[in-house]
């Protein structure tokens, strides 16, 4: 298995012969799993388990919230603390699939897989937004640089921007 991270990212693993773990404690992080039944494959972020066995996927850690995306294979996400009501399974996730999971709920949202790839161009130094606030935008190019950008104005911060950009190209 691979484990590429995103700048400003932080992970810690525990392999057994049981199991092998990750814990992102910080950013994103994308893994190219190798199959292997006898020890599943999992990541905790926040309070959610991405569980996987021979597939691709990213897990991003936001302030307020978990956001997984599969380019292969399948994945469960489930919480950490409990069990779903109801006897409800955990979502499966498939190639294509970007979920994102906030306080009590989780989204899912089906994309095209080229789309999704898109999305993860960090691993080839891009930034890409879609739709993104300025300040979500300085955000994400603050996490790659260390000249760091400031909006002078906050009557632009809600400005809506997109496009594919160079990561340190401020």
């Amino acid at each position: 298995s691979r484990i590429t991270l995103n700048t400003d990212s932080e992970i810690s693993l525990h392999i057994t012969a049981q199991e092998r773990r990750v814990t992102l404690t910080r950013g994103e992080a994308f893994f190219d799993v190798a199959r292997d039944p006898q020890r599943p494959f999992v990541v905790y972020a926040d309070d959610q388990r991405v569980i996987a066995v021979g597939t691709k996927f990213a897990v991003r850690l936001r302030r307020e919230s978990v956001q997984v995306a599969v380019t292969e294979g399948l994945v469960r996400m489930e919480k950490v603390d409990r069990p779903l009501s109801d006897g409800e399974p955990a979502p499966l996730l498939t190639a294509g699939t970007l979920a994102h999971a906030a306080a009590e709920r989780i989204s899912i949202e089906q994309k095209p897989l080229q789309a999704l790839e898109q999305t993860l161009g960090w691993r080839d130094g891009y930034v890409v937004l879609q739709r993104a606030s300025l300040s979500a935008a300085v955000e994400e190019f603050n996490r790659y640089n260390t000249r760091q950008l400031v909006i002078g104005d906050a009557a632009l911060a809600d400005i809506v921007v997109g496009g594919n950009f160079r990561a340190y190209n401020l």
